[in-house]
């Protein structure tokens, strides 16, 4: 077996839109650095993501070097959007928890709701003060994420998305396959590991940075969202409901904690620590 490496970075610098691929990344405490800092949110202060909003898979948010990002999508002039100042915080409300995050400009809120045809916001999350905690059944205390959807990172095995592909092509939807690791949108890629080896996995380095696996990351619908069309289908949830199911979750990737912060870069050897 070859020495497992970190084969893909990928950041996501609003929730649910398009997962941009990197060669560096550096790590904080809550996630990879530009990863889920702002997200979209809806007049209740609800975040909303590709569940509800599919299409947003097909827009764009490249960041700025002010730390502000740019939004586009086909058919609409692409807008960019600085970080909004601290000064006036509102209620936003992800997997019925509730945190703090700065509203972007109107001409955001304008460009969002004319894409998902509706009446939507941008907002902003990075006092550290406004983050919120991760499950406390399993994390540390005092350890936080952004609007990621429950832990800092979250890392896949090439070999295992090979091991799902294989299974779905014997089964009802084979013609949805194979599919891409897109599908999973996770943080960091390995290669070289067995298939589902990652389920034995308690701990593990990433070139300089060591991380805590936190669980095994239960799969949604975003997961049978073409990431290329917004189109959806039946698999993987088919497929990973019939041989990757956990406390009654079907399973893909698992959730990782940082346990320092350093720099992942794509290449970097994966030592299996526990």
């Amino acid at each position: 077996m070859p020495t497992p490496v970190l084969r893909s970075v990928h950041v996501h610098p609003v929730k649910a839109m398009r997962a941009l691929a990197r060669t560096e990344a550096e790590v904080q405490p809550w996630g990879l650095a530009g990863d889920r800092r702002w997200a979209v949110v809806d007049t209740a202060g609800k975040v909303v993501t590709q569940r509800r909003h599919p299409r947003m898979a097909l827009a764009t948010a490249e960041p700025l070097p002010d730390g502000g990002i740019t939004l586009s999508a086909a058919g609409h002039a692409p807008l960019a959007v600085e970080v909004p100042h601290p000064s006036e915080t509102v209620a936003v409300e992800i997997f019925e928890k509730h945190v703090e995050a700065v509203p972007a400009t109107d001409a955001a809120a304008a460009w969002l709701s004319a894409y998902l045809e509706g009446e939507f916001r941008l907002v902003h999350m990075d006092a550290p003060e406004h983050r919120r905690p991760i499950d406390p059944d399993y994390a540390l205390p005092g350890e936080t994420v952004s609007f990621a959807d429950g832990y800092p990172l979250l890392v896949a095995a090439t070999s295992s998305l090979d091991a799902l592909n294989s299974l779905i092509a014997q089964g009802d939807h084979a013609h949805e396959g194979p599919l891409p690791m897109n599908r999973f949108r996770p943080n960091l890629v390995i290669e070289g590991t067995s298939p589902w080896a990652e389920d034995g996995w308690t701990r593990l380095a990433v070139g300089e940075v060591t991380f805590r696996v936190a669980r095994p990351c239960g799969r949604c619908v975003v997961t049978t969202t073409d990431q290329s069309s917004a189109e959806r289908g039946k698999e993987p949830l088919r497929t990973l409901a019939r041989h990757r199911k956990s406390d009654g979750r079907v399973i893909f990737g698992q959730n990782l904690v940082p346990e320092h912060t350093g720099t992942v870069r794509v290449g970097d050897e994966v030592k299996i620590l526990d």
